[in-house]
């Protein structure tokens, strides 16, 4: 096995004798372009500073084949990742953990399925190189092929989970949030140190290359000193169309499915009766109605496979909703398990799925801004509202939330009560005007980061567009005085990518290459801060009102919580 003493350091931290960087992002960029790098597949690792591919790559282990799942799934590079294993209870999740979503365009891209990354003929052919564990994920850690897991489970499972499987030897790569508790949060952190096992946390952003070059911006002051970071995460979910609420495999899904066979059947009528009178038609409709009537009715099927699923033997429990009537709702624990991020006992909320992605950027930002941007810069305080405001009563977490931080500046020591950096950040349901995305104020110019596609540098009245191509690789333009000619746009074959692949790829180049220097991107310490904001957010949103950080909080040595529980890692659920 390849080792190595010492990681090679990223681009964005390699200096050449002066202090100045060895070539510019713009010339980076454009040279990985010009070698045909597209779609951030190899153009990570050169960036990042870790090699290229892995002689034998780590055979790994996906606990968890849902939603997240499958896009962890679909970004992994086979160069890195042999795929032996995956465990889900719910068969749904394991027909589309091979066969992939095609319910959109959307989600084809994004969920591919093991056949097709990886070339399988059929599932059958899958089958014979992947085990399948459906009876919970202990046979898998059992499994001696399984080197590394990666875990996509439901929130209040993540410490359980990753715990259990570093003892059972194995690396983790967990899903965000870190842990569903600031103290689970720091009893995996401390058991990654003691087992000495390579933890990452799933906050893709420190793998985004533009969100590095956004970092690098605020560093060279391009906008000056930053004073203000608006931060937003807006979705039209409705009631009838929340993609936290899919289907249960109930009578009406059964209702569903016969409803779209009716009109699958009617279109293959007309569709035929087309061909007849004209040549093409055939052809013409196929594509269209009908194939999305098809998938609907494929995949409805599929998703009534779960019924049988019994969710009580796994710890799922029924749901008690009451509303402000006094009147009880009780949900079935098969709801809990499809359902997860609608409940406190299982999910986070809008802070712990969305709110904690961007505002893990708002602090990478404000990192760089007080220096390198290796030592985490952590909020001093948050105030926050919420509420269900939209929604009935099928949920016990909020529809809308709306938060402040307080941020201490570069020059905060000098003067504490004025030098602080404000974040604001609202998720709400009902209304995606806005999407998602962070606007970076400064005193000499603004950063708008839209959707991890697209920036926008403003500064001193002349706007620079800094883009990615939804349909290739980020390219920059901009020069060290903060301006810059009319942005360029990189047509290519593939997708931007946000940092899945990237950050999969190095936790691999980390476990085949251990060294203390070789650390992820977003280590166990980084995501506890991060969990730390977002729980404290939350309580703070119960609560309407105003919470001091203890800096004890993110401490992984300290046994300080938020929620007043000391870390211990000899709790039975950790037993192996």
């Amino acid at each position: 096995m390849h080792q190595v003493k010492k990681q090679v350091p990223a681009a964005s931290d390699r200096q050449a004798a002066g202090g100045e960087t060895e070539f510019s992002r713009r010339d980076f960029l454009r040279g990985g372009v010009a070698a045909g790098v597209v779609g951030g597949v190899g153009l990570g690792a050169v960036y990042f500073g870790y090699g290229s591919s892995l002689p034998n790559p780590v055979r790994v282990g996906l606990i968890g084949t849902g939603d997240e799942g499958g896009v962890l799934l679909g970004a992994i590079n086979p160069d890195y990742v042999q795929v032996v294993a995956i465990a889900d209870i719910r068969p749904s999740n394991v027909y589309r953990a091979f066969h992939g979503d095609d319910s959109s365009v959307s989600a084809a891209e994004a969920r591919p399925g093991l056949i097709k990354k990886y070339g399988y003929s059929s599932e059958s052919d899958a089958r014979r190189q992947i085990a399948v564990y459906t009876d919970g994920y202990e046979q898998l850690l059992e499994d001696p092929q399984v080197e590394g897991v990666i875990i996509a489970l439901p929130l209040h499972l993540h410490a359980e989970a990753s715990i259990k499987a570093m003892r059972r030897g194995k690396h983790v790569l967990c899903e965000k949030l870190m842990a569903h508790r600031v103290h689970q949060c720091k009893e995996m952190a401390r058991q990654s140190r003691s087992l000495d096992k390579v933890l990452a946390i799933g906050h893709q952003r420190h793998y985004s290359m533009l969100y590095d070059n956004v970092a690098h911006m605020i560093r060279r002051g391009l906008i000056g000193d930053i004073h203000h970071i608006r931060a937003q995460w807006h979705r039209g979910n409705m009631p009838g169309s929340d993609s936290w609420q899919p289907p249960l495999p109930d009578s009406t899904l059964e209702s569903q499915l016969a409803s779209a066979q009716q009109k699958s059947d009617q279109l293959l009528q007309r569709l035929a009766e087309m061909a007849q009178q004209e040549t093409g038609a055939w052809e013409r409709g196929w594509s269209t109605e009908r194939q999305w009537a098809e998938a609907q009715r494929r995949w409805n099927r599929i998703r009534l496979l779960d019924k049988d699923v019994h969710a009580e033997k796994y710890g799922y429990q029924p749901v008690e909703l009451v509303g402000p009537d006094g009147k009880k709702t009780i949900l079935s624990p098969l709801e809990e398990l499809i359902r997860w991020r609608l409940f406190e006992r299982t999910g986070g909320g809008l802070m712990a799925e969305l709110g904690s992605h961007q505002l893990d950027a708002a602090s990478i930002f404000i990192s760089k801004a007080h220096g390198d941007g290796t030592k985490k810069v952590h909020p001093l305080a948050v105030y926050g509202v919420g509420g269900r405001h939209i929604f009935p009563l099928d949920r016990q977490v909020d529809d809308h939330v709306y938060c402040g931080y307080e941020f201490p500046a570069p020059d905060y020591e000098s003067d504490p009560k004025n030098k602080r950096i404000v974040v604001t950040y609202s998720s709400i349901n009902g209304n995606g005007f806005g999407g998602y995305g962070e606007v970076v104020m400064g005193t000499k110019g603004t950063i708008i980061v839209d959707r991890e596609y697209d920036v926008q540098l403003l500064a001193d009245d002349r706007q620079t567009a800094v883009q990615a191509a939804r349909s290739g690789p980020v390219v920059l333009d901009t020069t060290e005085s903060g301006y810059a000619p009319t942005a360029q746009r990189q047509e290519a074959t593939g997708p931007i990518s946000r940092g899945y692949t990237e950050q999969i790829e190095h936790w691999a180049w980390c476990i085949r290459n251990r060294d203390p220097l070789n650390e992820p991107r977003c280590d166990a310490q980084t995501g506890l801060a991060d969990a730390v904001i977002a729980l404290v957010s939350n309580m703070a949103i119960r609560q309407q009102r105003r919470f001091l950080f203890d800096p004890e909080w993110f401490d992984v040595n300290s046994d300080a919580t938020p929620e007043g529980i000391a870390p211990d890692e000899n709790r039975s659920e950790y037993k192996v």
